[in-house]
């Protein structure tokens, strides 16, 4: 009874976001702020703890994977654009401008907020006080932060992810030194930032990029952020069009439930990003 009643339930969830929430001002010409805060973080549970499938709702974002064209990057000119915006945000500050964002915006979209549990306590993701004040604002993605970074231009990997897993990359660099290396954390994927990222690739001319991921290979963000990372390169008329991957292999299930291989996979991915 409990499982008739759960399904009925989740098929009516799945009808609310595919036929009103993604398409419903395009169908009707009904626009909805809507706001989903929906539960999301790799932290060595089983499935039903780890994803909010993160890439079915990528899925549904109508932006192209192309370079805007007459430099049409601006947030409210990109955003009126789509149909919702997909967001990732790995700090108390962020998350506070993104809804304040959200209620001032002069018009009306869908917001996805992919939301770490664990950030919810985690000292790391916590904020100054002068990160709320006058002249804050949200920011698609984060700048790397290592005081010890070594010159842009001898940067050898820039690493973007989004989430979570940033500060367990964070983590490994401070503790192996991989000072020329550096982390940019991408916290709004769709509306894509292209013009913050197509600023880090100029930044960073040397630089090899690798995108990082906690999910499996065939799931989060990778299929949909690689054509957009190849499109900036090619706009930018870079030798090599490359992405590399740091993440967990593909898979069936989101999460494999055991503690020891979660970490024994974390271990791997977090090498992987690094590795020369």
């Amino acid at each position: 009874m409990w499982e008739a009643q759960f399904g009925d339930f989740a098929n009516g969830a799945q009808v609310i976001v595919d036929q009103f929430l993604s398409s419903g001002e395009a169908k009707w010409n009904v626009k909805n702020g809507l706001v989903m805060l929906l539960p999301h973080g790799f932290d060595g549970n089983g499935p039903e703890h780890s994803s909010s499938r993160l890439e079915r709702f990528l899925l549904m974002c109508n932006q192209d994977d192309e370079v805007p064209k007459g430099g049409k990057y601006d947030y409210d000119d990109v955003l009126e654009d789509v149909n919702m915006q997909v967001v990732h945000p790995s700090t108390a500050a962020n998350y506070f401008h993104l809804l304040r964002t959200q209620m001032r915006a002069p018009f009306r979209k869908p917001l996805i907020v992919v939301s770490p549990k664990k950030l919810l306590r985690f000292r790391g993701a916590t904020s100054k006080i002068e990160d709320f004040g006058e002249g804050t604002k949200f920011q698609p993605t984060i700048a790397d932060t290592n005081a010890n970074l070594v010159a842009n231009d001898k940067v050898r990997r820039v690493i973007l992810c989004s989430g979570q897993v940033y500060f367990d990359l964070e983590s490994e660099r401070e503790k192996s030194g991989h000072n020329d290396v550096a982390i940019v954390r991408v916290e709004r994927l769709c509306p894509f930032p292209f013009k913050n990222l197509i600023g880090t690739f100029e930044q960073y001319p040397n630089a090899s990029v690798t995108w990082a991921q906690e999910e499996p290979k065939n799931a989060g963000s990778y299929t949909y952020v690689v054509p957009r990372l190849r499109n900036i390169q090619k706009f930018l008329k870079r030798s090599s069009h490359k992405v590399d991957y740091a993440g967990r292999p593909i898979a069936a299930a989101t999460a494999v439930g055991f503690t020891k291989v979660h970490n024994a996979q974390l271990n791997e991915l977090v090498q992987t990003a690094f590795k020369k």
